[in-house]
């Protein structure tokens, strides 16, 4: 599967500008969403082929999203790498058991995230 459409949730805009360009300058389409209602919404109106996902964020945190994301039928085949700030091995480890393809941690080096991008096409 070829990846052209990227979400990416991240509560903080800062973060998601930085990824949002560094997706279009690679010749990525990128939505965005603040938190987990608007990852859904944005999941409802058009699937994406691939999910950015941050984890700390307030309501339902990164962790949860995933989860929720994988165990939806409608949802279950689209990949999601984790872009976070927690880089303990518990963290890595948790946000696979959840569903997570990948994870990367805060600051995104790019060519760290294309390699994982790379790889998951």
């Amino acid at each position: 599967m070829a990846i052209k459409n990227v979400l990416v949730v991240d509560d903080s805009k800062t973060e998601l500008m930085f990824l949002s360009d560094l997706l279009q300058k690679r010749g990525f389409t990128a939505r965005t969403a603040e938190n987990a209602e608007q990852a859904m919404q944005a999941l409802a109106a058009s699937k994406p082929d691939l999910i950015l996902m941050d984890v700390v964020m307030p309501g339902q945190n990164g962790f949860q999203l995933t989860r929720a994301i994988v165990r939806n039928p409608d949802y279950a085949d689209i990949p999601i790498i984790i872009c976070t700030s927690k880089n303990q091995e518990t963290d890595r480890v948790w946000g696979l058991r959840q569903g997570a393809r990948d994870y990367i941690t805060k600051p995104v080096d790019p060519a760290e995230l294309f390699a994982k991008i790379t790889a998951l096409s």
